[in-house]
């Protein structure tokens, strides 16, 4: 119970250790999975764990964090395709650990366990984030630092596929220069190019993985030229793509639309060609990237104005079934107070007669302890979840009875003395957002994986009161929240909640 009792004070310390760590009180923190590099000025910080042994690992996600921010200076952006971002990014992030697990040794045993989490959840080899990863593991190996199996099997596999014994050379100028991030920088580049993800002076187009973005220009630069290029080839790849953008354009004025059929919405907002899609059922899951995804509480979505008209909205729609919502509701806590273990106090002062003690009463009426009282017994480590689906296929009638039935359910619940935590799922924007955006200046990656931005939402926490939370209820019947369904993402992390 005293681990459980803590947990509750690991997040807020956690946040602080990172400001301190830094020295940059300006860092804001969120709860969610740690972005890798983080944001300026920003870290996410996951629910903590329910077990203490996984604390280390725990921990290693917020020391990477703070050392990000202590160590990485902002430099001038360089023109990268995502695969070589991804292992420029790591060797960096690589670097920071290693200096601030030198300068605070405890966090060096948080950091392996963390990467070792990652490195037993990684299987796809022709994913950018195992090169990333191995190219982080392998650089902490070339300076010395013990990797647990897992994560040797990784540097093992990545030496033997780019035959990495022979860069001696690079492995003396990043020990050389790991205090200096300019020039491990330009190591890094070197390092690129031993990959084949950076196009050497010697070689041709053919001979790189991915062409690198041209220099850099504004977003609507590149997209006017991808829109020209697009017009220009006559290929087979080209013309899916022109259908896709096509498809983009109507769904786009579909999106915007206030009809009733979000339906046909959603359905149409996640089609693809066929050949696409049965490529796609090949692969694992895949996340372009989770900087625009946020964790925002229904207050935040409201003005207080808005919130009571949503709300007297919601008790409309409960009132004419109030009646029979009542018995339902006293029913299922019935069912549940039958199942929860009560005990009885006795000899007291005040309370129930005790009738096993009645020939006491009879025999000195004045006896004070003669009376019992039952002790209610709460439902101990028990937090039920309400996961709600803000997806614009609930629009309409389903969404009011999934708001209704939230209210009916988390109110009984709440009665009951069992914890309850409603949670929303939906995204920021309707087809990507933020992340396509950033989707399309790198280059158009094939492949990139999931180019949402998600949207979780907490109507109430578990640890907040029933009657503060429910009064914003109401942001579930909010015009223009309900967007894309990612469901499984949002399984996720509720239950990492």
């Amino acid at each position: 119970m005293g681990w459980i009792k803590n947990r509750e004070r690991l997040f807020e310390a956690a946040a602080s250790s990172i400001k301190a760590i830094a020295n940059n009180k300006n860092i804001s923190s969120k709860n969610g999975i740690a972005q890798r590099p983080p944001s300026i000025n920003q870290v996410a910080i996951s629910s903590t764990p329910r077990s203490s042994k996984d604390i280390h690992s725990w921990r290693g996600e917020s020391d990477f964090q703070a050392f990000w921010h202590l160590y990485h200076k902002q430099t001038k952006e360089i023109p990268l395709t995502l695969p070589a971002r991804i292992v420029f990014n790591e060797l960096e992030m690589s670097r920071v650990e290693i200096l601030g697990s030198n300068k605070y040794k405890g966090s060096k045993k948080n950091i392996l366990e963390y990467l070792e989490i990652k490195s037993i959840n990684i299987d796809d080899e022709k994913s950018p984030n195992f090169l990333g990863l191995c190219s982080n593991l392998w650089l902490k190996s070339v300076l010395g630092l013990r990797l647990s199996p897992a994560s040797k099997t990784l540097v093992e596999s990545f030496n033997k596929k780019y035959d990495l014994s022979s860069l001696d050379s690079i492995k003396n100028n990043f020990i050389n220069n790991i205090d200096n991030q300019e020039l491990f920088e330009e190591i890094s580049l070197d390092f690129l190019k031993k990959l084949k993800l950076l196009k050497t002076n010697n070689q041709s187009e053919e001979d790189v993985d991915d062409e690198p973005i041209e220099s850099p220009g504004s977003t609507n630069e590149i997209e006017q030229d991808s829109l020209e290029d697009l017009g220009e080839n006559s290929s087979s790849d080209s013309s899916l793509e022109d259908i896709n953008l096509e498809m983009d354009d109507n769904l786009q004025e579909s999106a915007q639309a206030t009809d009733g059929n979000a339906i046909d919405e959603e359905i149409d907002a996640l089609a693809y060609p066929q050949n696409d899609f049965q490529n796609t059922l090949k692969k694992d899951y895949a996340v372009f990237t989770s900087d625009f995804d946020e964790v925002i509480d229904a207050k935040d979505l409201t003005t207080p104005e808005e919130a009571i008209r949503l709300r007297n909205q919601l008790d409309n729609l409960i009132k004419p079934h109030q009646t029979t919502i009542g018995k339902l509701a006293n029913r299922l806590q019935r069912l549940l107070l039958a199942k929860q273990n009560t005990s009885w106090n006795y000899n007291l002062e005040e309370g129930m007669l005790d009738t096993a003690r009645l020939h006491r009463v009879i025999a000195e009426p004045g006896h004070p302890l003669s009376y019992k009282q039952e002790t209610e017994t709460n439902f101990k480590d028990t937090v039920v979840t309400l996961l709600i689906d803000n997806s614009g296929s609930m629009r309409g009638r389903s969404i009011s009875l999934a708001a209704i039935c939230t209210d009916i359910i988390g109110s009984t619940l709440e009665r009951c003395q069992i914890k309850t935590e409603v949670l929303g799922f939906t995204t920021k924007h309707w087809k990507g957002g933020d992340s396509k955006q950033l989707w399309i200046s790198n280059g158009s990656y094939s492949n990139p994986g999931r180019l949402n931005d998600l949207r979780h939402i907490i109507y109430k926490s578990a640890d907040n009161s029933w009657r503060r939370a429910r009064k914003y209820f109401g942001a579930m019947l909010r015009e223009g929240l309900l967007k894309e369904n990612i469901d499984g993402e949002a399984l996720s992390w509720s239950h990492k909640r």
